[in-house]
């Protein structure tokens, strides 16, 4: 029964970060009208940062900092926090939203490859096929894509956001068998928002750690619910394996799609394809859960 209750928690934290995911896509998208991808990644970020460290204050963590859970949590800082959502914000700039958030949901595959290789987790048959079912259900959804009208190169950010995204739940993993996730999380979004500070500022780019406006406020929202969500994978690993959170957390793209019909009417198209997309996306989901 305790076993039972364990996995609905995980199922349950796994796919509400999916669904704060989608939220931070959708502010993010409604925030790039005037300003870039740099912007948005920036103020997610410090978003992020001040609401942890908040967290941390309020609720002071009662483990000790080990140097591996350290390590792991900083490069999941640089490559995932960094790279992934810098990678992903420049996707939904370049090729919309509901593409973006497609491509990106390649990431599961990435993640349970790396779980089986190094951590020695056992994928059974219906993780596979909801993982693959899922997959199939992003590349209709990426297909679609051309009735938008975008250069086919621009999907290469994604592809790359995917990958980053991939790797990060194997380093988040191996970093939460060290420490807590508020501590964990808290080192991985500060040492991101040090590193892509220092970047705008040696390249030049300075003026993008401003922003006002209505822009403003979603980018807020967009970091609010990108943090949250992550904070709640965090708990989902802590309690479950790679190869079921990160196919779960994968479901984003439905959620994103159907936010789209509300917030986005005139800026994302939804065709057949994208509706075909939608229930495979769907059963996916349902083959992991069941």
């Amino acid at each position: 029964m305790v076993e039972l209750l364990s996995m609905y928690l995980v199922h349950s934290l796994a796919l509400t970060g999916a669904l704060c995911s989608a939220g931070a896509t959708i502010f993010t998208r409604l925030g790039l009208h005037g300003h870039d991808a740099y912007t948005a990644s920036w103020i997610n970020l410090v978003v992020g940062t001040v609401g942890l460290w908040g967290a941390v204050c309020l609720v002071p963590p009662q483990e000790t900092l080990h140097a591996r859970g350290l390590l792991f949590f900083i490069l999941a800082g640089l490559i995932g926090t960094v790279g992934g959502r810098l990678f992903r914000s420049v996707g939904i700039e370049k090729v919309g939203a509901s593409v973006a958030a497609a491509i990106t949901n390649l990431n599961p595959f990435i993640s349970t490859g790396l779980a089986i290789l190094l951590l020695g987790e056992r994928v059974t048959l219906p993780i596979l096929v909801g993982t693959s079912i899922i997959v199939l259900g992003t590349i209709v959804l990426s297909a679609s894509g051309r009735h938008v009208g975008f250069h086919p190169r621009h999907l290469v950010y994604p592809f790359l956001s995917a990958t980053c995204f991939g790797v990060v739940a194997i380093l988040r993993k191996l970093g939460l068998s060290q420490m807590g996730p508020l501590l964990g999380y808290t080192i991985n979004v500060t040492t991101a928002l040090i590193a892509f500070s220092a970047f705008l500022l040696v390249s030049g780019k300075r003026r993008a750690m401003v922003c006002k406006g209505r822009s403003l406020w979603y980018f807020i929202a967009a970091g609010v619910a990108e943090n949250a969500g992550v904070f709640l994978i965090l708990n989902a690993l802590n309690l479950g394996t790679v190869s079921i959170v990160a196919p779960l957390y994968g479901a984003a793209p439905l959620f994103v799609l159907l936010m789209s019909f509300v917030f986005l009417k005139g800026v994302e198209t939804l065709s057949g394809r994208v509706i075909l997309g939608i229930v495979l996306l769907v059963l996916g989901v349902y083959l992991l859960i069941i």
